[in-house]
């Protein structure tokens, strides 16, 4: 599984004080959850960038998706509707909270798993 270390950790850092977290490796990357939700995770596209993945609900992909840096999660020929990956170099850190906030706003009103 491709993803880069320090990507990895500045997720978790950013989920810090958020209850619940835990790991995962799935998708072919590292994806964090909050009580068992997937939140998002990080991996290495194809063309060798890295980049983060954000589940931000399918209501509030519209506006995620006109954020800079963002396109639509697609697996195998499959859209993934609510998930978004984020260039993680055109993510700096205010773009990265205002992410792990929407992420973190709508993954926190699912129900625990």
């Amino acid at each position: 599984m491709a993803y880069d270390d320090v990507l990895a950790q500045r997720f978790r850092d950013g989920l810090r004080g958020v209850k619940g977290v835990t790991e995962r490796r799935m998708m072919g990357g590292l994806c964090l959850l909050v009580n068992g939700n997937m939140l998002g995770g990080v991996d290495r596209a194809k063309s060798g960038r890295d980049r983060f993945m954000f589940r931000v609900g399918k209501d509030n992909e519209a506006e995620a998706l006109r954020r800079p840096g963002a396109s639509i999660v697609d697996m195998g020929g499959r859209r993934l509707g609510g998930l978004v990956f984020v260039d993680a170099e055109e993510c700096d850190d205010e773009a990265f909270k205002k992410w792990i906030a929407m992420a973190v706003g709508f993954v926190g009103r699912l129900p625990k798993k």
